[in-house]
């Protein structure tokens, strides 16, 4: 496995790279909250956190995350762009997210095949206290 670049630099997103982000998600499968440009932004607005991962210019990660600072945190989006995956970008974004504070509980939603592997190789367990209430999917309206 290769290390990250030394030019890629984490950090809050900006304006200029919403787009590029939002297209990201869509081309990695996301459609709920992103398949509007203007959805996509209502989100990123609401979210303490919104990092992505930018190397020359070009948008390699996203993620978004929901925190408190205190003790609970929901990392709610990650995506790579698949070309430049199992680099450590992904790793890098989630780390980033949640800093070194170890009293924080993080939580997140892991359905594709294969996330969870990569979730549990940063600390994270599978839970069986977790209840949700889903939304509507944008077919269903």
């Amino acid at each position: 496995m290769s290390s990250v670049r030394c030019e890629m630099e984490i950090r809050p997103i900006q304006p200029s790279e919403v787009e590029a982000a939002r297209r990201l998600l869509v081309a990695s499968g996301w459609e709920r909250g992103v398949s509007a440009a203007e959805d996509f932004r209502k989100l990123l607005s609401r979210s303490q956190l919104t990092l992505v991962a930018v190397d020359g210019g070009e948008v390699l990660g996203f993620l978004r995350a929901l925190c408190d600072g205190v003790a609970n945190g929901y990392i709610s989006m990650l995506v790579v762009a698949e070309e430049h995956r199992r680099k450590g970008i992904g790793r890098a974004l989630v780390k980033a997210a949640m800093g070194d504070d170890r009293r924080i509980t993080w939580v997140l939603r892991a359905t594709p095949a294969g996330v969870a592997a990569f979730y549990e190789k940063l600390g994270f367990t599978e839970s069986e206290v977790a209840m949700e209430r889903p939304g509507a999917r944008i077919s269903d309206n």
